[in-house]
């Protein structure tokens, strides 16, 4: 069975998707909505994020600062958790 993140990845790209007809995209937002929910997503996330490396994480953030396409409630919220992390 494929992870239940792929398959959320695969209906949100389905719902973005102009040549994907209308009930297509209904369909697609009541399994985001129900797998989203879903106990084994919850898990699959909390796994992934445990199995990051701190350093590339902070690295992400600070390059979030620096990127001029990124909004500014983004960098605010990079600059916070680079703060909490005393990674700054």
């Amino acid at each position: 069975m494929s992870l239940p993140t792929r398959v959320i990845g695969g209906h949100k790209a389905a719902v973005n998707n102009p040549n994907v007809s209308d009930d297509a995209k209904e369909h697609s937002r009541q399994v985001i909505g129900e797998l989203d929910e879903a106990p084994e997503t919850q898990e699959t996330r909390q796994s992934y994020q445990e199995g990051k490396d701190e350093t590339r994480v902070n690295a992400g953030f600070k390059a979030t600062l620096k990127n001029p396409n990124v909004s500014e409630e983004a960098k605010e919220h990079a600059r916070d958790v680079l703060e909490d992390k005393h990674a700054f």
